[in-house]
């Protein structure tokens, strides 16, 4: 197994945990707050699919698939096409809503986008530094794993409220 063959299957993980977690929801389900301050799972998904989108195209060089393939205007929220959800206080969550079709399309075009990009790696690609700003400088490598982090916190969070609503 490589490298590239791991990132793939943690990436294909999230897709999987993604869609089970809003199958069969309802707009009002997705958008449910087990209180003001709280998270949604329309938010927690809307957002981990916009950092993993916006942290790859950046490795990737490329356009984000949120504006590239008009996913910004789909969702129509009220916030800059560069708002990935980071720093988001509860009036702006309460704002995050959509169907589970919306949420899930778009996660399946990041997810593709994602595996294409992932399954060209190899060691030395993901030694390369990506961020400078931090110290140490962040590596392709530990970018990505960040973000597969951040995703599987993010939709263990939406399961769990999911729970919450009798959902499974």
């Amino acid at each position: 197994m490589t490298s590239a063959d791991l990132l793939v299957d943690a990436f294909g993980r999230i897709r999987e945990e993604v869609a089970g977690v809003v199958d069969g929801l309802s707009p009002e389900q997705l958008a449910f707050r087990v209180r003001d301050p709280a998270n949604s799972i329309a938010w927690l998904v809307w957002h981990l699919t916009r950092i993993q989108d916006d942290h790859v195209a950046d490795a990737a060089d490329r356009e984000q698939v949120w504006t590239a393939d008009g996913w910004a205007e789909r969702f129509a929220l009220p916030f800059a096409a560069a708002a990935t959800g980071y720093g988001h206080r509860p009036a702006q969550v309460a704002e995050v809503t959509a169907t589970a079709e919306l949420l899930l399309g778009y996660h399946e075009a990041v997810h593709a986008r994602t595996v294409d990009f992932v399954r060209r790696l190899n060691g030395p690609s993901l030694a390369r530094v990506v961020d400078e700003s931090w110290d140490p400088p962040v590596t392709l490598g530990v970018r990505l794993v960040s973000v597969i982090s951040d995703d599987l916190q993010h939709v263990g969070q939406a399961a769990y409220v999911r729970g919450l609503l009798g959902g499974g």
